[in-house]
């Protein structure tokens, strides 16, 4: 491929899984171009590795930005605000609905106006779709649950699926909870263990989809590059485990006890509908096209994956 055809275009690539994600398909030889609200400015160096280039949009429309999906070989649309950022008001809700579908019709109206389609693209969505399934592992097969979260997802998994039509082979990866340092869940859940005050929310017995930040971006470059898969694909690892067991295994990993449950009446109290569906409920969703496609995950158990997160907790010599 030659450079355009091996220009990403990555929208939301400023976030958590962004950043990984162009780095590593930096480092991979593709040429990264991520949208972004601030200022334009080209590839560049950093103590961190190559930069990609950004481009100013106004995740509305293709203005300033849609030729670069003419002959590209995938766009990306990781583009949404944090869901756990504040409690879920009104217009708080409108804006987490707002932040990923208007995003993807930016993105549909500049693949429309691309005389030569893009190969591929990726759509984030999240296992959210499936709502509450209490102990029983869905797969992508499974219908979609009720509840905002499913909502959320059915919105805008329906928001590009056009798409196709253009003839643009499509991908929507239902991404789980992403452990890595220096953001997503992790960044939240680590300061109470710090100060020994860990532990499960509610019960306990919910179901807690997680996936290594190197699988996660590993299995979207998988998907990018594998011509033959499309559709949905659940982004979690294959050891499904309770928000209990994570809990416990993550207090191993940085040497501190799981401890008391925060009760389900304080969450409820402090963060309203939010709790419900992030804290008190979950689903044990298994990524099982992601699997049968030929991924090999780098950390299929949660174990292991918190050892490699957490090393100085695990020195070579321990027993």
């Amino acid at each position: 491929m030659n450079n355009q055809e091996r220009r990403v275009v990555v929208a939301g690539g400023g976030g958590f899984i962004g950043r990984a994600l162009g780095r590593t398909l930096l480092a991979g030889g593709y040429q990264v171009v991520v949208l972004t609200r601030g200022s334009s400015r080209g590839p560049s160096a950093s103590p961190d590795g190559p930069q990609p280039a950004f481009v100013t949009w106004d995740g509305l429309t293709s203005k300033g930005w849609g030729h670069l999906a003419d002959g590209a070989f995938a766009l990306v649309n990781l583009a949404g605000e944090n869901i756990a950022g504040a409690r879920w008001t009104p217009e708080r809700k409108r804006a987490i609905v707002d932040s990923r579908v208007l995003p993807g019709r930016a993105i549909l109206q500049a693949a429309n106006e691309a005389s030569v389609k893009p190969k591929a693209y990726i759509q984030a969505s999240a296992v959210g779709f499936y709502g509450d399934t209490g102990e029983k592992a869905v797969d992508e097969s499974s219908p979609p649950g009720t509840g905002f979260l499913s909502e959320v997802c059915l919105k805008v998994e329906a928001s590009t699926q056009d798409i196709e039509a253009m003839g643009v082979r499509r991908v929507v990866i239902r991404t789980g909870l992403v452990l890595g340092r220096g953001g997503g869940v992790l960044e939240k859940m680590l300061p109470p263990f710090k100060f020994f005050l860990g532990g499960p929310f509610g019960d306990g017995n919910q179901g807690f989809p997680w996936i290594h930040l190197e699988d996660e971006i590993g299995a979207i470059v998988f998907l990018l590059e594998n011509p033959e898969t499309s559709g949905p694909y659940n982004l979690t690892a294959p050891e499904g485990v309770s928000n209990r067991e994570f809990c416990r295994q993550l207090g191993r990993a940085v040497s501190r006890p799981c401890g008391l449950a925060v009760p389900s009446a304080v969450l409820r109290m402090a963060f309203g509908e939010m709790a419900e569906e992030l804290f008190l409920t979950g689903c044990s969703a298994f990524p099982r096209r992601l699997m049968e496609s030929g991924y090999v995950f780098q950390h299929p158990r949660l174990g292991e994956a918190l050892r490699a997160l957490f090393p100085r907790a695990h020195p070579a010599n321990s027993n």
